[in-house]
């Protein structure tokens, strides 16, 4: 694709043909997931219908093609976030089964009584559970670093956080509740600088924009593929191959071992080290597809393209009587958080539904984030590449409309 052209991508949606309550969909919740392109519903049915066969193991044909698929993609994704060697892509499930895995198997190989974890005020559950976990198990402390009222991490603070006892720094690339894109590399290079490795979270990031784990030094990067326009089931843990040989396995079983007797195993190295029993071979073909799909318009339009909406949405929001954002950061993602006083966010999200909007209502799993503001709910609109200036002015119709029946008093 040669220029961006909405309509063109619109029509590699067939969801987007869809109507919800008989109105047309307007899908403004692409934060929890993508809807998926033609191209990627395609692989998956070519690949279980034409080309289906297990991997790494068998010689016959089809297995032989299937396994060539499957690595191809692994290549792809390297290239796709510039990692330096094929084996630091390790496929798991989703970001949360790849941030669970680093707690467990960097818990195991570094952390000791007294070390520290650091993690940012707003992050998503599934990086703050895990290390919740292991340091419980190891015996590690929990710290956390404050972002100020925009939702913007606090540099200052960061440096006095930060410690010789600091064994690793997990943060969100961007904030799924708030959308703050946070300086990921400044925080890696003063994480380095007292010897501390760093995760990011790449959820809310892998789509959007350019991601380049070389350029930023991270020892770990990891990503779900149903928020990158591909299938569920499907993630991507990136990991240094030096501290990927340090760790101790996930789990056991199939693929992931070298020579298997009573007395002892040993183990493949990374990425099969982390990718025990049969692998998830058809949605690692359909997150292939998609990133061929992101790379077909370029990662750099769909973001310029975002940005502009979310510039246009946050402009018109800003025009309702009552309504505050939630998170203000001069850097922001596609993503944009709001309370309506006297609206209750259930009962907005249930009545735009009602109209054909979709949008995302609830803590976003992010409990903690919500309480730093007070609250126990709001509601967010996210965007994708397939998104349109003509569905904000809809939405701001329907907002219109329900806000005239719940608070007439805030009609604009």
């Amino acid at each position: 694709m040669t220029a961006f052209d909405v309509e063109l991508v619109r029509k590699q949606f067939s969801m987007l043909k869809k109507q919800m309550h008989g109105a047309p969909l307007i899908y403004f919740d692409t934060a929890a997931t993508t809807q998926k392109p033609r191209a990627v519903i395609d692989a998956l049915t070519t690949f279980y219908s034409e080309r289906y066969a297990t991997v790494h193991r068998a010689v016959y044909e089809l297995a032989a093609c299937s396994t060539a698929e499957y690595d191809i993609v692994r290549q792809r994704v390297q290239h796709f976030i510039n990692a330096e060697h094929y084996g630091e892509i390790i496929f798991t499930k989703g970001t949360t089964e790849a941030i669970n895995l680093v707690a467990s198997c960097f818990g195991k190989a570094f952390i000791a009584p007294g070390d520290e974890v650091l993690i940012s005020e707003t992050e998503h559950h599934s990086n703050i559970v895990p290390w919740q976990i292991m340091c419980q198990e190891r015996g590690a402390h929990l710290k956390v670093i404050p972002c100020n009222e925009a939702s913007e991490i606090d540099l200052s603070a960061l440096d006095s956080l930060i410690t010789s006892k600091t064994k690793i720094v997990a943060i969100a690339h961007v904030a799924n509740a708030t959308g703050t894109v946070h300086p990921i590399k400044q925080i890696i290079e003063k994480a380095h600088a007292k010897g501390a490795k760093v995760l990011i979270d790449g959820a809310q990031s892998i789509s959007h924009m350019k991601v380049d784990v070389q350029a930023l030094d991270a020892d770990f990067y990891v990503f779900s593929g149903h928020k990158a326009y591909g299938p569920t089931g499907i993630g991507v843990l990136y990991g240094k191959r030096e501290l990927l040989d340090k760790l101790p396995p996930y789990q056991g079983g199939g693929d992931m071992v070298d020579e298997v007797r009573f007395e002892k195993t040993t183990y493949q190295k990374a990425p099969l080290k982390f990718e025990a029993g049969t692998p998830l071979i058809a949605e690692v073909i359909g997150l292939g597809a998609a990133l061929a799909f992101i790379e077909s318009i370029g990662i750099e339009a769909i973001g310029s393209w975002e940005k502009q909406l979310l510039d246009y949405a946050t402009k018109k929001l800003n025009e309702v009587p009552g309504l505050t954002f939630i998170g203000t950061a001069v850097n922001k993602g596609p993503i944009i958080s709001f309370v309506i006083e006297g609206v209750h966010p259930l009962d907005l999200g249930t009545m735009l539904s009602l109209k054909g909007v979709a949008v995302r209502t609830g803590h976003m799993c992010a409990q903690p984030t919500l309480r730093k503001y007070n609250l126990n709910s709001m509601t967010r609109v996210s965007f994708g590449v397939y998104n349109t200036f003509h569905e904000i002015d809809r939405f701001m119709l329907a907002l219109q409309e329900v806000l005239l029946m719940l608070r007439p008093e805030l009609s604009y």
